[in-house]
């Protein structure tokens, strides 16, 4: 029976026969950045870029480790730079991979977060990679952020901010129980 599409029998349509020729290199890439809160622990600041449609995305502040450079140091560095903020880390939040396609390298991006908090600075969005910045109410960060991982690593800071000392942990007093768990 003659094939329907016009093409010889077992010539493949569409993309993949064209990929197959055109391995993208896979690369590993590093960045940090923070949750940083402001002194009142009531907002948070967040970084708005436009995507490649010209719509704004609102995400946390991070950026590439520069040789020579803790996470911790890039988080400080990355926030002050796109926020004009400059916080201090209270904790480790949590880390975030993912996948993307750039520069036709396939690129695994891992970003280390920090919870912060306000030290000085004014909001600005002077960095040429950020369209927008703002202290954004803690109630409105969910439906601004444009990420579902960086949504839950927020819940995470917010849960931490809620404890006495932001440990995460009740307060020996709330609970009634000394060092020794007795």
């Amino acid at each position: 029976m003659p094939s329907t599409s016009g093409r010889p029998r077992g010539a493949r349509s569409g993309r993949r026969g064209r990929r197959r020729g055109r391995r993208l290199a896979s690369v590993d890439e590093t960045s940090a950045g923070g949750v940083v809160v402001n002194v009142d622990r009531d907002r948070v600041a967040l970084i708005g870029r436009l995507d490649r449609r010209g719509r704004l995305l609102w995400s946390l502040p991070k950026g590439h480790i520069e040789e020579g450079e803790t996470p911790e140091q890039t988080a400080v560095r990355e926030v002050t730079e796109e926020t004009g903020i400059l916080g201090e880390i209270m904790r480790p939040l949590g880390t975030i991979d993912y996948w993307f396609v750039a520069d036709r390298r396939r690129i695994h991006k891992t970003v280390h977060h920090y919870l912060m908090e306000e030290r000085g600075g004014e909001l600005s969005d002077d960095d040429v990679e950020v369209t927008e910045v703002a202290w954004v109410p803690l109630d409105e960060l969910e439906e601004r952020l444009a990420y579902a991982d960086e949504r839950r690593l927020v819940l995470r800071a917010l849960e931490l901010l809620a404890t006495p000392d932001g440990s995460g942990e009740p307060d020996r007093a709330e609970t009634g129980r000394t060092s020794d768990g007795s």
